[in-house]
Formats: C-alpha cells, structure tokens, sequence
C-alpha cells in the first residue's frame, strides 16, 4: 500500500520554486503534482495530464510510487471516467491503468550494466562496510548503482541491515551514482510469501535517505532479476520499514508493468 499526499495545480497556477517549497513541507520521498495540459482540460473527464515529482530537494525525472498515487487520487477520489491515464513527464509518456486489485503502471525499463567495483567500492564500504557482494552494476540512465549482496543472506539480514548513507554524500561527489540499489535473489515460499527477489533503495544526493517503496529503482530492478533468473513474470518486495510488494511484468516492447495498491488518507486545501 502506498500513503501519499496528492497536490493539485487546480484554481491558481503554481510558481515555479513554490513546487519546491511545498514538497519541502510535505517532507516525503516525493510529492507530486498533477497538472491540466489545456485550459479546456477537466480532472473528471480529461484522459492525459502533466505530472511532476519533487523530493524534499530537488525534481526527480521519474516516480513510481508517487505516480500511482496520483492515478489513484484521479481514478477513486476524483472519480476520473477513464480505465487509463496518461501522465507526460520528465520520463516521457507513462500510463496508469486501473483494475480491480490495484493500479498497473506502464513504466521504462532500464538496462544495468557491470560496474568495475573498484570504482565504486569506496561508495559500497560507506554505505554497507564489510557485507559480501555478489554482482554490481550501473544504469547510466538513472543514475542508479545496483549492488546485489550475497545469496548466502536472506530477506532478515537485509530488512535489518544498517545503511550508512549520512557519508555517502561525500564520498560520491562526481554526480555519477544519485541511487543506491541493494538487492538480493528471493527464497522459496513455505511460512512466508515467495519473492522473486528483495530491495532497499536509498537516495541522499535527493534529500531521501531511505525510499520505503520505489518503482523507479525497480525500473532497474525489473530488467537485471529478469535477465538474471530468466523470467517475465516477477513478484517483488521492497525491505524499508514500511515495505511494499511489486508485481512486475516485462512487456515485448521493452518496457514494463508494474502494479501496486494505494490508499487515500489525508486531504487537504492549498489557498493563495
């Protein structure tokens, strides 16, 4: 389940820093804003709108998690007539289509190339000191480093593994890595639910120390555990403290599906 406040540029056009001011306030991984593309435009009937996303510090170039709030707050709040949305972004044209158990977002996929651990090993003994890692790579699209730690761990030893990201902003300074990835291959079901694998997702070059749920890191995710286990269909669980699952799906025409639930907890009004 995803808990986030929409905003809405709705009577008043919102100056440009004011975005960065109120996402500052909400103090969330990212708040979102929904736009109309045209004067004409209409929450309720109009089927394509503007979205931008905003950390406490900057503006992102994609959301997932916050883009399928926004598809929920226009699908059961505003009660939008239209089974999909279409959301133009920094990331292109992404759609959001509603079905009975959740919200199915079609997102990019991104390739994960290896990554040289020498370069980036000072990054990972910050972040993690003397955890065993199997695999790291590196999506140049993202800026995303993914680090895959070791099979022999399991979903415990990640959930409660101590991330050290406050020094993390001095030791990549380059702008080459903006998120940090750590993953881990799934295990078997039995008393618990079977994933295909696990992830923790950290940001601090945004302001976001730790992200309980991020679509855009699976955008990554999607494309490496697919390649690595060799399937289309993958189900996900993001280890923050609040957690989340993922149902995934690679699509034929390089992209992905990605479904998740949302549920609306706080309203509000913004006045001038």
């Amino acid at each position: 389940m995803h808990y986030w406040i929409k905003s809405f540029e709705r009577k008043m056009k919102l100056d440009e820093d004011l975005h960065q001011k109120i996402a500052k306030e909400m103090n969330l991984s990212e708040t979102a804003f929904i736009r109309k593309l045209h004067p004409n435009d209409n929450f309720t009937q109009s089927s394509c709108f503007g979205l931008r996303w905003f950390t406490p510090q900057n503006e992102v170039p994609l959301c997932g998690h916050a883009t399928l709030a926004s598809a929920a707050v226009l699908f059961h709040k505003i009660k939008n007539v239209h089974s999909t949305l279409t959301f133009v972004t920094m990331s292109g044209e992404l759609k959001a289509r509603k079905e009975e158990d959740g919200i199915v977002l079609d997102l990019p996929l991104y390739p994960a190339h290896p990554q040289k651990l020498h370069e980036v090993e000072d990054l990972i003994k910050t972040a993690i000191g003397d955890t065993l890692v199997q695999d790291v790579r590196y999506s140049p699209d993202t800026k995303k480093l993914l680090v895959r730690l070791s099979d022999t761990y399991n979903r415990s030893f990640l959930e409660s593994l101590t991330v050290n990201t406050e020094n993390l902003l001095q030791v990549e300074t380059t702008g080459k890595v903006k998120g940090l990835i750590l993953t881990l291959k799934g295990e078997p079901g039995g008393q618990t639910q079977a994933f295909d694998f696990y992830s923790r997702y950290f940001a601090p070059w945004y302001g976001v120390a730790e992200d309980p749920v991020t679509g855009s890191a699976h955008t990554v995710l999607s494309s490496y555990w697919s390649e690595q286990l060799g399937k289309k269909d993958l189900h996900a669980f993001q280890c923050s403290n609040r957690g989340g699952e993922l149902t995934i799906s690679l699509r034929s025409d390089g992209r992905v599906d990605i479904k998740g639930g949302a549920a609306l907890v706080l309203e509000g009004t913004l006045t001038a």
